[in-house]
């Protein structure tokens, strides 16, 4: 049995790692400041043996009773609403927030795992993203916010392996959906599923010609279980390599609802990717990884959750 830290742990991924690890036999702290994290993704939770919810914000001083065995940071906000609506602190969350989960994992001698980030490519040149390749970002811009403070992650993350030899992984986390997800997230398959489900137009940027690769969040939570239990200490990408463009997985959003909504175009904004697709030959090689669940078959399961959700926000 091991003692886990999981910061942003009411999130959208956070939530399903605690699940996760208390399923495994382990204890659970779940850290979060809700500015994003709802309560609700932990609720079934609540009560649990071995669970524990503490309010708090990683970018101020963290202190942790007891021993730690693994910190798995992955407080942020992620999606592109975000970036305008909380620029400051996701800055903040990258970089003081690292800084200060890094220094709990020094100080209790813990495996430290970092979520990273896909943003940290960019816009690529190259298609598709291989771990080496070091991106193409726009560091001022309004995505630059969420892609800086990553990368920035990463560079304290190695810094801290390097000089204080904290063990370290870094995943590199590509377009995940499931699940837990907020209904007015801003991100591509949480918006479609709203707006199908209420029979409104779904919302294009740009002709839709950009692609993604969509990665079921049960498949991503093995990757990371895989990862932090290897002695690889490099960045791994973990996501789906089937590419698809995003006119395509709005035309499959509109199949799995069953909707009758029209597919409309909106003005593309800054920096958006114009591709997306992970290369996981080093996850292949090195966890033995590989995505389990086609697209088709997670937004099955994806729409019953969005269903419940749509139902209980209109009783």
């Amino acid at each position: 049995m091991r003692r886990v830290l999981i910061t942003g742990g009411a999130g959208f991924i956070g939530s399903h790692l605690c699940r996760r690890f208390l399923d495994d036999g382990n204890e659970v702290v779940c850290m979060d400041n809700l500015l994003t994290g709802r309560l609700e993704n932990i609720a079934d939770l609540s009560g649990r043996d071995g669970f524990l919810f503490v309010k708090h914000d990683v970018t101020n001083f963290i202190h942790i009773p007891g021993d730690l065995d693994v910190v798995l940071h992955f407080a942020s906000p992620a999606s592109p609403t975000d970036f305008e609506k909380f620029p400051i602190q996701i800055l903040k969350v990258g970089a003081l927030g690292t800084h200060k989960v890094l220094g709990v994992a020094k100080d209790k001698g813990a495996r430290f795992l970092l979520a990273s980030t896909s943003e940290c490519y960019g816009d690529p040149e190259v298609n598709p993203q291989p771990e080496g390749y070091w991106g193409n970002v726009n560091p001022i811009g309004i995505r630059g916010v969420y892609d800086e403070a990553k990368r920035f992650a990463e560079a304290m993350t190695m810094a801290y392996h390097r000089y204080h030899r904290v063990d370290t992984r870094i995943v590199r986390i590509f377009n995940t959906y499931g699940p837990a997800m907020r209904p007015d997230d801003g991100r591509m398959i949480p918006t479609f599923f709203t707006q199908a489900l209420r029979g409104e137009d779904l919302t294009v940027f740009g002709d839709g010609s950009q692609t993604r690769s969509i990665n079921y969040v049960s498949d991503l939570i093995e990757g990371i279980c895989r990862l932090l239990d290897s002695d690889y200490t490099d960045p791994v990408n973990i996501g789906n390599p089937e590419e698809m463009t995003v006119v395509e997985v709005a035309e499959r959003v509109l199949r799995t609802t069953g909707s009758r909504s029209q597919i409309v175009f909106r003005e593309l904004p800054a920096d958006d990717p114009k591709v997306r697709r992970p290369d996981i030959r080093l996850a292949e090689k090195v966890l033995g990884w590989s995505p389990a669940i086609t697209p088709d078959e997670g937004l099955n399961l994806t729409l019953r959750y969005f269903e419940a959700q749509m139902g209980s926000r209109s009783s």
